[in-house]
């Protein structure tokens, strides 16, 4: 059966830049876009800026440098440096990548307000209109209202590239050589009562002790941890919920149900097996799951594995990144984990070593106003597993913002002016281009 609905909304807003997510790749666009004097409108769906450090309660940015180099340079560094500087005092030995939420929420609210831009929290991206590759109005919807933002430029950092797929632009969904079979995703939560000075690094045989006493529902080799946020308080990234698809609300519903119920066998495990944790307490589980992986939009330039073992630059490099290839297991077997295991093991760096992002990775192949930024840009799969965490977010969101700013300002599309405005843009910015010859 169907259903044909019609309805008249009104252009609520007109601007020059719309951004659809406020997580780490929306929250530097907005900035970045707004410090170059365009007019911003920003919608988020849930009711901070943050993304999944705030709503997933992930516990860590992960890595910001390449051991040597600062590769999220500019508004990336002053987030992080603004979350570090904003910890209490006996706090900060925890703080640079590891995440105080609401330091990180109220952080980047600062920075969105001092930068003039202006943004809806509890708002969604439900269509778009198009015509000829130019994006014209962004249909939004929020608690009491549905309405059309009009804009010059359009960056999708939903992260799961939703706006881009309601203007149908092409992407691949997870492995194309598994019928699309995704990363497990992971319910994240806040802990409370750890004696830290008496946690050590866990013992494999434990879990092994847990599996044995059937603690476990799903026996999942795979346990990232516990990460120090404050005196007593840690962040879990524990347990994954298999064959989850975060572009579907039916997919995250089950998700969710299983996720709490996971959280609570590792309450178990945690008090009973592990030092340091006799007391622990699971305070609040996410919001939202923690979904590693969904679509990658195709856009000019495909990332690839090549570029990461290469060490590749760019021309139109707009950033540079360092964080390993970490696939995780989409299958709880042990020759999915083991694969896990060697491909985060042997594809990684040593200090020093990055690779280069092209600005065409930020662009959606057959629209000439869109932009992407965060975990959805043009990548494989094994460069998605990479670019995905939070610095990474922070480099691509910062240029997709910036981009735009310099469209507007030449009057022309995203592809048709010179790069080099856009990589002195950055530089002013603060964004680390070793390769940029200043021209």
């Amino acid at each position: 059966m169907k259903l044909q609905y019609v309805k008249e909304i009104s252009v609520k807003k007109e601007v020059d830049v719309f951004i659809a997510g406020g997580g780490p790749a929306g929250i530097t666009a907005a900035v970045a876009a707004a410090r170059h004097g365009m007019s911003v409108f920003l919608v988020e769906m849930f009711g901070s800026f943050g993304g999944s450090a705030a709503h997933a309660l992930v516990p860590a940015f992960m890595q910001f440098t390449d051991g040597i180099n600062f590769l999220a340079g500019g508004i990336g560094k002053e987030i992080r440096d603004a979350v570090k500087s904003e910890c209490p005092l006996d706090a900060r030995q925890y703080c640079p990548d590891n995440i105080p939420v609401e330091v990180l929420k109220l952080c980047c609210d600062n920075l969105a307000v001092k930068a003039g831009v202006d943004f809806r929290f509890f708002t969604s991206v439900i269509d778009v209109e198009h015509n000829n590759g130019v994006i014209t109005h962004a249909i939004c919807t929020g608690k009491g209202e549905t309405y059309a933002v009009k804009a010059t430029i359009f960056i999708d950092c939903t992260g799961d590239g939703d706006l881009c797929a309601q203007a149908g632009a092409s992407f691949y969904k997870g492995d194309e050589n598994a019928d699309g079979e995704m990363m497990a995703a992971t319910l994240c939560g806040l802990w409370a009562g750890i004696d830290w000075s008496n946690v050590k690094r866990p013992d494999s045989r434990r879990l092994d002790d847990a599996f044995a006493d059937q603690v476990f529902s799903n026996e999942d080799r795979h346990l990232p941890g516990m990460w120090p946020i404050n005196k007593g308080v840690g962040g879990s990234n524990a347990g994954h919920v298999y064959d989850v698809d975060g572009t579907r609300a039916d997919s995250l519903t089950r998700a969710m149900v299983s996720g709490r119920k996971q959280l609570q066998e590792y309450r178990r495990y945690y008090r009973n097996y592990l030092s340091g944790f006799e007391n622990a307490e699971l305070v609040i589980s996410g919001t939202q799951i923690g979904v590693r992986e969904t679509r990658r939009i195709v856009g000019d330039y495909q990332l690839n594995l090549n570029d990461f073992l290469s060490r590749a630059v760019f021309e139109d490099e707009i950033g540079r990144y360092a964080y390993p290839i970490d696939i995780h297991a989409g299958k709880n077997t042990q020759a999915s984990y083991d694969a896990y295991e060697k491909t985060f093991a042997d594809l990684r760096y040593k200090p020093g070593d990055s690779y280069g992002i092209p600005y065409r990775s930020l662009l959606v192949q057959g629209f000439d106003n869109l932009l992407t930024a965060g975990r959805c840009i043009s990548t494989d799969r094994s460069m998605q597993a990479s670019v995905r965490v939070m610095p990474g977010c922070f480099i691509t969101g910062q240029a997709a913002g910036t981009a735009a700013a310099v469209a507007v300002n030449d009057g022309k599309d995203v592809r048709s002016f010179p790069v080099s405005k856009l990589q002195e843009a950055l530089l002013k910015l603060g964004a680390y281009l070793p390769n940029y010859l200043h021209k």
